[in-house]
């Protein structure tokens, strides 16, 4: 990630979304477990997981950011509780991806990292230090960790032996300021997350499907169209309106006047629930996979219509018609939110697409 040092403080770049944010069309993967999978990550993919799980945490974080690193002054993912940022209260979470348990002494260099910075004024000690391990603890760290007493003795006595390669490397002075600092600080700070743990909590975004190729979330039931007519169904009731007057002239001038014609009314009314269908799916989305899934199945049926409605028809309402037959024999089996997808929810999209005018029923005067 792009930083600058501007009076001592990280100034720090927007952090880009997950790697899994722009998703292929095809998210399915292996039948690996997912306790299997997460120790094959590469550091960055363990980080951007970490990035992932911590949207979900029980925390209201005004940001969180992916700054890992070289010169991350012992930050991977932060979580600001603030928009003072650093100045204000702040989560760190440390990944931490080996082949093997995390040890003491792995961590304590990572906790010399956090006192040093606090001491040069980069950022205050943070309220939570959490470790993130896909192989957990050490037996003996996460003995040491679980009692925060503890994990301050031994890491004094750490400092004090002066020969870890961490110490090793701090000058005098720095070294017994971070002396005096850690003898003041509550090493509570200081936590680890078990792996179960943080995948349970992953579990909750819109990234785990993706991640683990499991099945989606159940969806729940859609949104029933208001009484009223909705200020955001504009674009697409005024597309059906022009159909329905072009097939009725002498009876239909206005959305109300619909109800002129029994078999039109219905039509619309019909229309008006697939709209809605579209409108929860495209809601549950947000909560149930990654940014643009949502998007690119939109994309493909407006791919897989658009010569369809661009065809000559005798009228408006056979060019819908033909349209919706259309969209309900598409093969879209390649996205993920296929499997919560039902035909009227395809024919929904078609009046999303119309609302945006990417699809029209009339042709052009």
């Amino acid at each position: 990630m792009a930083k600058q040092q501007v009076d001592e403080r990280a100034a720090l770049t927007e952090m880009p979304l997950p790697a899994d944010s722009t998703p292929a069309v095809a998210l399915d993967g292996p039948p690996i477990p997912p306790v299997g999978r997460i120790r094959l990550y590469s550091p960055d993919e363990w980080e951007e997981f970490i990035r992932e799980w911590a949207t979900a945490i029980k925390e209201d974080y005004v940001q969180i950011k992916l700054l890992g690193g070289a010169g991350d002054r012992g930050t991977d993912i932060v979580g600001f509780k603030t928009d003072r940022q650093f100045e204000g209260p702040w989560d760190c979470f440390q990944a931490k991806h080996y082949d093997k348990p995390l040890s003491f002494s792995d961590a304590a260099a990572e906790m010399i990292k956090v006192f040093v910075a606090a001491l040069d004024g980069v950022y205050r000690l943070p309220r939570t230090y959490q470790f993130l391990a896909p192989r957990g603890l050490s037996t003996q760290f996460n003995m040491m960790i679980s009692n925060p007493t503890a994990l301050r003795e031994n890491f004094l006595d750490l400092l004090g032996k002066g020969k870890a390669p961490s110490v090793k490397a701090l000058a005098r002075p720095i070294l017994d300021a971070v002396r005096a600092l850690a003898a003041e600080t509550d090493f509570a700070m200081f936590r680890s997350v078990e792996v179960l743990d943080a995948l349970t909590t992953h579990s909750r975004t819109r990234w785990h499907t993706a991640r683990f190729a499991t099945a989606l979330p159940e969806r729940g039931d859609s949104k029933t169209p208001p009484e009223e007519y909705a200020p955001e169904e504009a674009r697409y009731l005024q597309q059906l309106l022009a159909v329905y007057a072009e097939r009725a002239p002498d009876k239909i001038t206005t959305l109300d006047s619909v109800a002129n014609v029994p078999k039109l009314d219905k039509h619309l009314q019909q229309q008006r629930v697939r709209f809605f269908r579209a409108e929860s799916l495209k809601a549950y989305s947000v909560g149930a996979v990654p940014p643009g899934t949502f998007e690119k199945l939109q994309g493909d049926i407006h791919a897989g219509v658009i010569d369809i409605a661009q065809d000559d028809h005798p009228d408006g309402y056979t060019r819908l018609g033909q349209v919706l037959t259309q969209v309900g024999s598409l093969d879209l089996n390649r996205h993920k939110l296929i499997g919560v997808t039902e035909i009227d929810d395809r024919k929904g999209v078609c009046h999303q697409l119309a609302n945006d005018d990417r699809l029209t029923w009339m042709e052009e005067p």
